[in-house]
């Protein structure tokens, strides 16, 4: 919604990947402080804030249709985010044994993929039969349902130990060989997710496809990651955590390769369901590896830490990103029977 509403209100590429960049300003600086609430206070009182933070900031488009007010927009949803998403993970990892989590971390990443499925459908399909104002009004109400659950549900306030006394440097964590692997794989891995979650819309647009194609695309993807993560646990076991880790990486970097070469709109579906597989089972497993290498009482702590280094290429990567598509993708001459160029 926001690279194509920015593009409506005439940004350009550049413009854009800033603009997205902004939504990791604040979960780079707050994740770490983040996860010291959530070890401290339980998981259920940081995502009730976030959810309400977060419905502030997708309602400020509907009020204020101005490129100002998006950055504001992604600044606060991304604020808001940084403080649910620390807490959800954290619960995940905490619930049932550690022979467990690989289970519930892909379960977990269920509930993401369902969102990247029906969020980008439900999102084209409402730029284009309402307005880019009224989808960010859309997914405002949406929030409320989640809200109302964390702020009646005590459930919610499970916590795997009290945080610990002697905490330290947070980034002295890093020194731990293991736990220094997996938060850097993770920041590669997100790379991946950032550059594709970007560019899609604006490679979509530049070859004249609808709103609600492009999001029927990201649908796929999401289709995809839905699933590998409910096999991932009888994958792992099969195959061990890092094995699928670097075939996943590898697979998902071969099918990179030709799909800014492609507009033909199958072969672009079938190319983003190969990838939604390959980063799909990524990120969770990231996640049960940084987790099962944190110290006792900072696994909180340790989320916001892999979730501040990935923040890192949130902000790098669409940056990069737009600058390069501002010298090529959107400069491509139109033609085709598909293009519908303005």
């Amino acid at each position: 919604m926001a690279s194509l509403f920015a593009i409506k209100l005439g940004a350009n590429p550049f413009e854009v990947g800033t603009l997205i960049s902004v939504y990791s300003i604040f979960p780079l600086l707050l994740g770490v402080y983040s996860g010291r609430i959530s070890d401290r206070f339980g998981p259920r009182r940081p995502m009730l804030l976030g959810t309400l933070v977060m419905g502030i900031g997708l309602l400020l488009p509907f009020i204020s249709p101005h490129l100002p007010t998006l950055y504001l927009s992604c600044m606060l949803i991304g604020t808001g985010f940084v403080f649910f998403n620390v807490s959800n993970q954290t619960l995940g990892g905490a619930l049932g044994t550690p022979g467990e989590r690989t289970h519930n971390f892909a379960t977990l990443g269920l509930g993401y993929a369902a969102g990247h499925l029906f969020g980008p459908v439900l999102a084209g399909y409402a730029i284009e039969y309402l307005d880019h104002a009224y989808a960010y009004i859309i997914f405002s109400a949406l929030t409320l349902v989640p809200a109302a659950v964390f702020a009646f549900d005590r459930r919610f306030d499970i916590r795997r130990a009290h945080g610990s006394k002697d905490r330290g440097n947070t980034f002295a964590l890093l020194k731990l060989p293991l736990l220094r692997r997996a938060v850097i794989v993770s920041g590669l891995i997100t790379t991946g997710w950032d550059l594709y979650g970007f560019y899609v819309p604006i490679y979509g647009h530049s070859i004249g496809l609808g709103a609600s194609t492009i999001g029927n695309i990201l649908g796929v993807f999401a289709v995809a990651t839905f699933v590998v993560r409910a096999i991932l646990a009888r994958l792992t076991r099969r195959l061990g955590i890092e094995r699928v880790l670097r075939i996943a990486a590898l697979c998902a970097a071969m099918l990179f390769v030709p799909f800014a070469l492609i507009e033909y709109v199958p072969v672009l579906f079938a190319l983003s369901f190969g990838i939604g597989l390959a980063l799909g089972c990524s990120q969770p497993l990231t996640l049960n590896l940084a987790y099962n290498y944190s110290p006792e009482g900072r696994a909180g702590e340790v989320t916001g830490l892999r979730l501040t280094i990935n923040n890192i290429t949130h902000i790098g990567v669409p940056v990069a990103s737009g600058a390069l598509a501002s010298r090529s993708v959107l400069r491509r001459p139109c033609s085709g029977p598909v293009r519908h160029c303005s």
